[in-house]
């Protein structure tokens, strides 16, 4: 290192030194990520101060606690490394920006979850957490002995016990023989072995089998340190189910829904809004409405918040129609999906995995939003920006 190097490095040490500690903290802690991770690169003692698992624990806390959304948007497509995007809606109320950010590449993986500024991803092989910020990630053991169909992936953390998991339902199948050969995929169902992995721990854990079909890929709800997902509807039962798994029991159990859910439109997708657990339901006149659980586990407490009438964005009247109403047809779930609200009250709508919209039921009216270099599909998880990693404890 030159003396020249050495001089600026001890100058810039001795200045934050300088100042207390509170006051590094408050102003660092506020920076976007991308900023912290490059004032790491100023000098040792930034790295070093960047680094702290205090500041890290706390920047968090504001990032999560910020007047905006933010998401990281993943390209469907192989040809595209399975790219990664992050978009911020922090200033969208005050001043109508969005910004859209391509991420350094980390890997050709597969996107399935989010928790805590950490992304849960996928190979063929493998599954990784990772930090797309700082590009810091952990393969998981593999789990052995279950080479059937992965059914359901998720990845949750519980705020008591301090611990993040994975969960991994393993569905069995029963092999049809096609013309003298094994047909996996027009198998039936047989049962599902529920597995789960505490980080940090050398193996997965078998818990049982599950009475609940989860094979498609409905997005989970992470509230009061349980996961929810709604079950695949079946023969016996033409409603899906409301299901939560308690990261600290490990047990699964049913949850009551209002009493509109007695039809099988009813209840399609799952979300957090504003901390409470959310539901998008479908019913006879094909309008979204978004009911809420005030109260969580008090059946009384789901009240319909809004309605969201039929709309069309432009970018689907073309190529997409037909594609689009075949899915709404037969899944209403993967056409329209409720993400969150904004802080102006305005809500924030995806449509088929291609476009993003905003609604604003003050007036009834929609608004496409459309960012240079946006993938054509992609999957996108609500997700926090941060530095944090997992052995550093949120507040």
């Amino acid at each position: 290192m030159s003396k020249l190097v050495k001089t600026s490095e001890q100058q810039t040490s001795s200045i934050m030194e300088k100042l207390p500690q509170e006051i590094i903290l408050g102003i660092l802690s506020r920076l976007p990520s991308t900023s912290l991770l490059q004032s790491m690169l100023v000098c040792r003692a930034w790295r070093r101060l960047i680094r702290d698992p205090l500041l890290v624990a706390t920047h968090f806390s504001h990032m999560a606690d910020k007047d905006g959304p933010s998401f990281i948007f993943q390209s469907n497509r192989p040809s595209s490394s399975y790219q990664l995007f992050f978009i911020d809606f922090s200033d969208f109320h005050s001043q109508g920006k969005v910004m859209f950010k391509k991420l350094p590449h980390l890997m050709s993986i597969y996107l399935l979850d989010s928790c805590n500024g950490l992304l849960c991803m996928r190979d063929a092989r493998w599954i990784y957490i990772c930090n797309p910020f700082t590009r810091v990630y952990l393969q998981l053991p593999k789990l052995v002995n279950y080479p059937a169909q992965v059914g359901h992936i998720a990845f949750g953390f519980h705020q008591t016990t301090k611990q993040y998991k994975v969960i991994q339902v393993v569905y069995l199948r029963q092999q049809v023989l096609l013309g003298g050969r094994i047909n996996v995929a027009t198998s039936t169902l047989v049962q599902s072995q529920v597995h789960v992995l505490t980080i940090g721990d050398p193996s997965w854990r078998h818990i049982g089998t599950l009475p609940y079909d989860l094979a498609r890929p409905i997005p989970k709800a992470l509230v009061n340190g349980r996961l929810h997902w709604l079950s695949k509807p079946n023969n016996d039962n033409t409603a899906s189910i409301l299901i939560s798994f308690d990261l600290e029991t490990e047990q699964f159990q049913e949850m009551a829904k209002p009493d509109c859910c007695g039809s099988n439109r009813c209840f399609h997708h799952l979300m957090v809004l504003r901390g409470f657990l959310s539901a998008g339901a479908y019913h006879d006149n094909d309008e979204l409405e978004v009911w809420v659980m005030k109260e969580y586990g008090i059946k009384e407490s789901w009240i319909k918040e809004f309605t969201i009438g039929n709309h069309l964005p432009p970018t689907l009247q073309q190529n997409d129609l037909l594609h689009f109403n075949m899915a709404k047809a037969r899944f209403p779930n993967s056409s329209v999906r409720v993400l969150c609200i904004l802080r102006n009250d305005e809500i924030l709508l995806e449509y088929l995995n291609r476009v993003v919209v905003v609604f604003d039921p003050r007036h009834g009216t929609f608004k496409e939003l459309t960012f240079d270099a946006m993938p054509h599909w992609y999957k996108l998880v609500v997700h926090v920006g941060s530095l944090n990693w997992i052995h550093i404890p949120v507040c």
